[in-house]
């Protein structure tokens, strides 16, 4: 009669504790599920933060309306074609420097071979001169050795000025034999001559 008695208890028992397991169980399933809820959620709210804020920096062309893209696009082409003119501006500038030191130069090398050339030519004015004077030296002396007479047919046929210009060369003994031998006017002429050139020499 005891056994009878004590059998109902344990089952009344072990019932208890599985209904209390499974309580238990069922209220840690609902918090794993509510977690692994709230995770999923807050990654998933991570993720489409990330990419609304990559698709905001990808795309430039959320920072300006049309219209001040086309504003950008006009002012870029004018900067361009600025550029561009300048760059045209300093090539002309360039070649003109160029052009003017390749003229300064050959306007050098020009006044160089002007230099050269007057001074070869004074050298040969000079030379001309030297023996142009010895050349009249020389036919004064001749004049001067001649006979009176002769002379003065030489001198009758003479220009008066040039004449006059071998006269003043000679001794003047001997020019004085050959206007004594002179017809009277064309001595006269020459006497004039020489006496206005006298007039106009320097004096001393």
């Amino acid at each position: 009669m005891n056994v009878t008695k004590m059998k109902p208890k344990s089952h009344g028992v072990s019932t208890l504790s599985l209904i209390t397991l499974l309580f238990l169980g069922s209220a840690a399933l609902r918090v794993f599920i509510g977690a692994d809820s709230a995770i999923a959620q807050a990654t998933l709210a991570t993720e489409t933060d990330k990419d609304e804020e990559y698709d905001r920096y990808s795309d430039v062309d959320t920072f300006s309306t049309p219209a001040e893209r086309e504003r950008l696009a006009k002012m870029l082409d004018t900067l361009q074609t600025k550029e561009a003119q300048l760059n045209a501006r300093e090539a002309e500038q360039n070649k003109r420097e160029a052009n003017l030191e390749a003229a300064t130069a050959e306007v050098s090398i020009k006044l160089a071979e002007l230099k050269k050339a007057e001074e070869n030519l004074r050298k040969t004015i000079s030379i001309t001169d030297g023996a142009a004077e010895g050349d009249l030296s020389k036919l004064t002396a001749v004049y001067e050795n001649m006979k009176p007479k002769d002379a003065a047919a030489l001198f009758e046929a003479m220009e008066p000025d040039f004449a006059a210009g071998f006269l003043s060369r000679m001794r003047p003994d001997a020019a004085a034999n050959v206007m004594a031998g002179l017809p009277p006017e064309f001595a006269y002429s020459i006497s004039v001559l020489l006496a206005g050139r006298n007039a106009n020499a320097p004096k001393s």
